[in-house]
């Protein structure tokens, strides 16, 4: 299927979404005029809890944190903090609430997961349930309608705030609403299509949680492709482009009922070469996990990822520039903060971050550089927060995360240098053996495959991701032979036709 091109202007960029599925792993690659922006991971065994509502139990309550620990099923007890609970009316700034008064040992609460777990943390919660539609969120337990800060014309926010207040009125709904961006130009009925099915949704979890044990799920979003297409499909987006016929048919299904309009924007890839190998995204991929990333005018940044913060380095590398020493810093230091910026969002670094620019001494030239990061950093979903340049040539930033950054799911601490760098964990590298099993047998068509790789990986294959393994097996018609070499790295692995 041919995706339908938008009308965009040509200052605008070209957005275009690839989902590559294969055995045990899902993955969606955000790409704008052709360079990879975000990567978005899903494993069958841990898929990401973010978005889910669970009829909690509360384990402890610890009044000297004014947090508690709520037992969800997840592996770690997961986190509430008294800020991250809905106020009740008579609840006031001078009239705190404790959250000794609020919870108590045993206690079943419904909560959602705010943050994933990351490390040795467990996930964080909150009580303010927000839950996703195509246009829309609804708050059960907040009252006020709102507009995404994205949808900047006045008149066509006003007209969505008024659109959403009268339809809440007419199915008589408490809670509040918040358009989202992809809700720009949404027409009546399409609002009141997502407001029906979010009024159900909130119902059936109602009825659940009456009923249902405590730690049990009640509501999970959606698998990772519908879910881009939930929140990234709008007019800007020039195709989205899926290498699996199932996932294919229920990604047009979706768009089908959901949206219309779209869905000659989705398209089955069916070409010999893997998706991700054809746009380059595996090859950026790999760039991400390295601290060192190249700039154009030679100069390189050096971004390194720690327990307690990000920090980024700029240098000039072989850069002289061909003007004057001021100027090639003050060039050097603007186009990193543009590729800071990326690289943030492409790596899904968050926290504390800290940018070493080059040191400049011209006023003008920090203002310029600032501005260039802000600017830069304005596409980034994520919130973040910028602070100033300071006399050492800092800038400090704050960005939220939700999730697990690219280089914690895909790498693990290296044993042979005790946790001072990182490899990919034998998972990573399994999926990546399984992607190359694919292609082999699509390319080379072999009768028998011999795959020689680390002694940890051969041992996966034939224990914790044996079905896996199995399944990659007679999916593609392989006869597979594994060999155990004590000399490979973790990362190393050959398929050897024979």
């Amino acid at each position: 299927m041919s995706v339908n091109q938008p009308v965009v202007s040509s200052d605008e960029p070209r957005i275009e979404i690839l989902v590559n599925v294969s055995a045990g792993e899902t993955r969606a690659a955000q790409l704008e005029n052709g360079v990879l922006q975000e990567i978005h991971i899903q494993r069958d065994a841990a898929g990401s809890a973010v978005g889910n509502i669970y009829l909690g139990e509360v384990q402890r309550v610890l009044a000297g944190m004014q947090a508690a620990f709520i037992e969800i099923g997840l592996e770690r007890a997961a986190f509430l903090q008294i800020s991250d609970m809905v106020r009740r009316p008579a609840e006031t700034q001078d009239n705190a609430p404790r959250i000794q008064n609020r919870l108590n040992q045993g206690d079943r609460v419904l909560v959602q997961v705010s943050k994933e777990a990351m490390g040795t943390k467990g996930a964080r919660l909150t009580t303010d349930l927000a839950i996703p539609s195509r246009f829309l969120v609804y708050m059960p337990y907040t009252p006020r309608i709102g507009v995404s800060a994205r949808i900047e014309n006045e008149a066509e926010r006003e007209r969505l705030i008024d659109t959403v207040t009268s339809l809440r009125d007419e199915l008589d709904l408490a809670g509040g609403f918040i358009v989202r961006t992809v809700g720009d130009g949404a027409p009546h009925h399409a609002l009141a299509a997502d407001m029906r099915f979010l009024e159900t949704v909130w119902r059936d979890i109602q009825t659940q949680a009456n009923t249902a044990p405590p730690r049990t799920l009640l509501y999970g979003d959606l698998p990772l492709p519908i879910r881009m297409l939930r929140d990234l499909l709008t007019p800007e987006v020039a195709g989205v482009t899926i290498d699996d016929s199932e996932s294919w048919e229920e990604m047009a299904a979706f768009t089908r009922r959901f949206a219309p309009e779209f869905t000659d924007r989705t398209q089955h890839y069916t070409k010999p070469t893997p998706l991700f190998d054809q746009y380059g995204v595996e090859e950026a991929i790999e760039r991400a996990l390295r601290p060192k990333v190249p700039l154009k005018s030679g100069g390189f940044l050096i971004i390194e990822q720690t327990e307690a913060m990000v920090t980024v380095d700029v240098n000039t590398g072989g850069y002289v520039g061909t003007r004057s020493l001021e100027q090639t810093v003050l060039r050097t230091n603007v186009e990193a903060a543009s590729t800071i910026a990326r690289q943030l969002r492409l790596r899904n670094l968050g926290g504390i971050i800290v940018i070493d620019f080059i040191d400049m001494v011209d006023e003008s030239h920090k203002r310029q550089v600032l501005a260039a990061l802000c600017s830069a950093l304005e596409a980034d979903p994520a919130k973040t927060t910028v602070g100033e340049i300071s006399p050492l040539g800092l800038v400090e930033i704050t960005r939220k995360r939700t999730r697990e950054s690219l280089q914690h799911l895909m790498c693990t601490d290296c044993e042979a240098c005790d946790g001072r760098g990182f490899v990919k964990t034998g998972e990573t590298v399994c999926f990546s053996l399984f992607r190359e099993m694919a292609r082999v047998a699509h390319t080379q068509r072999p009768d028998e495959l011999l795959i020689l790789a680390a002694p940890d990986i051969i041992g996966l294959l034939l224990d914790e991701l044996a079905a896996t393994f199995n399944d990659v097996c007679e999916d593609t018609g392989l006869s597979v032979r594994l060999q155990a070499e004590s000399l490979y790295t973790p990362e190393q692995f050959d398929l050897v036709v024979m």
